[in-house]
């Protein structure tokens, strides 16, 4: 790769810097085998539960919230979009057919569930006057809801929360069962793992990255991915993996939600961090603010630790996440060798005003079905939270045209 020092695969700490002169340690680079998302630990046991998971695709319901308000004047045309079975990239490139703008000019937030009826904001620069021109890309599976002026472009992870409505059909359980583990998930939390969107069909994002990973690693270079979404969709995976088996690493240990010292906090819905200082001590304050949700336990986003970044765990947080990274060698030293910057991320998150509501099932006679609706803050997978809940199957409608 032009530009980039090749680093021999070394079996380098999940935490500390790489030094310059260490002995080269070589590691096999052979295709890691990636334990898929049904092994990872749950807070509660695993569920007996189950029930039936998009039968309808508006079963599956998203609406997206913005974290500011329009200038309602600007050169980028905010457009809030309702789609049904289409992706957050299929629509972007829909814009930009239409409209002749190049799709750097077109910005979205996040990506939404394919699979769902979902509403989220896009914003293209469009001069005033062309909106009409938005017109065109409507169609049974894609409708124009709201337009607003806005200064600038949108931005990933902009948005504040994501509210779901999602109906869980021919629910098989007790109805006390569903409801105690629904209790359970409202007062303690939901482990925060990424979803299997992040990882692509049997994992197949994690098996590109590896083998490309490998070969960079071991002086061979494999042809890097030319597009740059596709790029950092294989980066992410790599982060996401290794975050996830860390947090499942700490519900076995019972630590989850509990502060182990040299933990990394979190200041619950914002990007701010903090660590106590070896000398002191965890107190009856801290606990509660952690009981609260004020505060959360973080767990690493691998790659390169910048010199000044003050948020880095020690002692024994750090050795169990040192633990598990070294598990994914490779993946860690790629991730630092392409340049990735090391990031923190709450292990835990709890929906933001969960309710529920059985209705009679329409499909099968005597069984219920179960009405959920709740809000996530950014960053956070509704598919997370079903999980800790009950097993679902997967039943998709006619795809939509």
């Amino acid at each position: 790769m032009a530009g980039k020092k090749v680093l021999p695969v070394r079996q380098w700490s999940c935490l500390a810097a790489m030094p310059e002169d260490s002995p080269d340690q070589p590691v096999s680079t052979t295709a890691q085998t990636f334990a898929s998302l049904d092994t990872l630990a749950f807070a509660n046991g695993k569920p007996v539960l189950a029930a039936t998971l998009k039968q309808e695709f508006g079963d599956f319901r998203v609406e997206e919230q913005l974290s500011f308000k329009f200038t309602e004047k600007g050169e980028h045309a905010y457009l809030w979009v309702e789609k049904t079975d289409r992706s957050t990239v299929d629509v972007a490139k829909k814009l930009s057919e239409v409209t002749g703008v190049h799709g750097s000019e077109i910005g979205y937030s996040g990506m939404k569930d394919r699979r769902a009826q979902t509403r989220q904001w896009f914003s293209i620069k469009l001069p005033a006057g062309r909106e009409e021109e938005l017109a065109a890309c409507e169609s049974e599976s894609l409708r124009i809801v709201e337009t607003h002026r806005n200064s600038r472009k949108l931005k990933i992870g902009s948005h504040r929360s994501n509210h779901f409505r999602i109906l869980l059909r021919d629910c098989e359980g007790s109805r006390d069962d569903f409801e105690q583990r629904l209790a359970k998930i409202n007062s303690l939390g939901v482990p925060n793992y990424f979803g299997s969107q992040r990882f692509g069909r049997d994992l197949s994002n994690l098996k590109q990255v590896q083998a490309w990973m490998s070969a960079e690693l071991d002086e061979a270079p494999a042809p890097m991915p030319k597009q740059r979404f596709k790029r950092g969709m294989l980066f992410s995976a790599a982060r996401s993996y290794l975050f996830n088996q860390l947090l499942s690493r700490r519900l076995e240990l019972g630590n989850w939600n509990a502060y182990v010292p040299g933990d990394v906090l979190n200041l619950d819905g914002t990007g701010r961090s903090f660590v106590l200082k070896e000398q002191d001590e965890w107190d009856a304050i801290l606990q509660q603010r952690l009981e609260d949700f004020d505060i959360h336990i973080t767990g690493p986003l691998p790659g390169e630790i910048d010199s000044k970044d003050k948020y880095v765990s020690y002692g024994k947080a750090a050795d169990i996440e040192d633990a598990v990274c070294k598990e994914f060698n490779t993946l860690l030293v790629g991730l630092r060798h392409f340049g990735l910057q090391a990031a923190r991320r709450p292990l835990r998150f709890r929906p933001i005003d969960l309710t529920w509501e059985w209705l009679q099932s329409e499909q099968s006679e005597g069984s219920s079905d179960l009405l959920l609706d709740f809000s996530l803050g950014k960053g956070a997978y509704a598919t997370s939270l079903l999980r800790e809940l009950c097993v679902t199957r997967e039943c998709f409608g006619k795809t939509a045209k």
